[in-house]
């Protein structure tokens, strides 16, 4: 597959400082000086790491364009781009970036409770500073394996009264019950962090109509491919091709060999650069970016993961 079709950034690496185990923050900014464009909280920018692309939410100011800041987490086990980023980026050396894209906005609401675990603190970072100088109500629970390996909570902890650190090693899995049940009318709740906790707080949400929640995942839920799939035809109007989509090939790769001009960084159903909008057919949604009412009105597919259900999907490509 070739390389990502977005624009890129010319960017240098500022400042670098282990802040947890095994999480490095890393301060980049425009090579050459000037302004890096501006971005929201719940942003995140893509690496481009030596042929991986990988994406990283902003946790730093999101009101000064002079530097961006990550937090990356190492993991050994992971698909090598933590890994090339502990290991290829210094103090000084030179890294194209993109631009900031958000899929992970935050809302206007009377209140807002953040649920993070592990580096899922990075985007909830700079959305708890965002609303803490606005009359908000606000409140996080911030959970990790222990208190050495959870970035920021130190700085933190300073909220006396609405941050509660509780490392698992101590206080046990987060109380999302407790949570829950303390979450005043109208309040909404974002929550980032590993599978298993994002699992968690949607099925005990589900349970309380009403309840507005906002997740950020690290990877799609669904794989790629399973056993069951099935072969379709994805019809492009914009190119005037029909692409068949074998069963266990992406939308996205039978684009690209047939020559459909096509945007993509992941491929993993993180990043959305590849969105496009769908004209008509069944999406079957695999991607970890759209929430359930988007998934229902299926306007757009992330055709790195996502499929078709129908035997044929028309989009605006």
């Amino acid at each position: 597959m070739g390389q990502s079709s977005r624009a890129s950034i010319d960017a240098r690496v500022a400042r670098r400082e282990e802040i947890a185990e095994g999480v490095i923050s890393l301060e980049l900014v425009a090579l050459g000086g000037g302004s890096l464009p501006a971005w929201e909280c719940g942003a995140h920018i893509d690496l481009h790491l030596k042929g991986r692309v990988r994406q990283y939410s902003l946790c730093g100011d999101s009101f000064s364009r002079d530097c961006y800041q990550i937090a990356v987490l190492l993991q050994p086990q992971g698909r090598g781009g933590s890994s090339a980023v502990h290991a290829m980026l210094h103090e000084g050396d030179e890294i194209k970036i993109g631009s900031p894209r958000n899929h992970f906005k935050l809302v206007d609401a009377p209140g807002y409770c953040f649920i993070a675990g592990g580096i899922g603190i990075t985007p909830i970072r700079s959305m708890i500073q965002c609303v803490a100088g606005q009359n908000k109500e606000w409140v996080l629970y911030y959970g990790g394996r222990n208190i050495n390996s959870m970035a920021f909570s130190e700085e933190l902890s300073s909220y006396v009264g609405q941050v509660h650190v509780l490392p698992e090693d101590e206080h046990g899995l987060l109380p999302l019950e407790s949570i829950l049940d303390e979450l005043p009318q109208g309040h909404v709740i974002y929550c980032c962090g590993p599978e298993n906790l994002l699992a968690a707080v949607e099925s005990a949400t589900k349970k309380r109509p009403g309840v507005e929640l906002h997740v950020e995942r690290f990877s799609s839920p669904v794989p790629k491919h399973l056993p069951d799939d099935l072969p379709f035809d994805v019809i492009c109007v914009d190119s005037g091709k029909t692409v068949p989509v074998g069963s266990q090939e992406t939308i996205l790769n039978a684009l690209l060999a047939a020559g459909v001009d096509a945007s993509f960084d992941c491929c993993e159903g993180t990043c959305g650069t590849c969105e496009i909008e769908v004209i008509d057919g069944d999406v079957d949604h695999r991607d970890a970016i759209l929430t359930g009412d988007q998934r229902a009105a299926s306007r757009v597919i992330f055709p790195c993961v996502s499929r078709s259900r129908s035997t044929r999907l028309i989009l605006d490509i």
